[in-house]
């Protein structure tokens, strides 16, 4: 019998599957916009480490974490909670901190299962507005959102990525994101 692909919200026992999904997508999908010595030392234990946190802080500071599940084996994640943004403080918006698949299973619908789910949970919270941050060079990322009916609002920051073990050696690369929003 074949289990359905769905999404749901996570458990703690989700969250080695959880890293190694994490690991693969970014080293695929930000090949070319993060350094290679950064998605090189993602550390999958370090990852699930901060999924756990999240997860067992997550009611209390209203972050939950949804994944995407293909034929019972998780496929993606996302997570969601308040906006974390300064300019955005005080005001009923949400955030989807992040969002990835599995390069292997990219473009059969997982994401917009995840998405539809952030997006039910916020609403069940009363929240009417959501934001999300995308690397500007991250076309494929930003066509996902466009076509789901979100769009940037000119907030945008520039994030350091690419800090080494042995930081005199890092290869460290400034990444511009852009805010994108969407009325819920």
């Amino acid at each position: 019998m074949a289990i359905s692909n769905s999404a749901r919200l996570a458990r703690t026992s989700d969250i080695d599957d959880i890293a190694d999904v994490q690991v693969r997508t970014w080293r695929h999908d930000f090949a070319d916009l993060l350094p290679s010595e950064t998605l090189e030392n993602l550390d999958p234990a370090d990852l699930a480490f901060e999924w756990g946190r999240a997860l067992l802080a997550g009611e209390a500071h209203r972050v939950f974490v949804a994944v995407a599940e293909d034929s019972g084996a998780i496929v993606g994640a996302a997570s969601v909670g308040p906006a974390s943004d300064a300019d955005l403080e005080g005001l009923n918006v949400g955030e989807i901190g992040t969002l990835f698949i599995d390069p292997e299973h990219q473009r059969a619908g997982h994401g917009s299962r995840l998405m539809h789910a952030c997006i039910d949970m916020l609403r069940g919270a009363g929240v009417s507005e959501c934001v999300t941050w995308i690397a500007l060079d991250d076309e494929p990322r930003r066509a996902f959102f466009t076509s789901a009916g979100w769009g940037p609002d000119s907030a945008y920051r520039d994030l350091q990525v690419g800090i080494a073990a042995d930081e005199a050696s890092a290869e460290a690369t400034t990444v511009r994101e852009i805010r994108l929003v969407t009325a819920l």
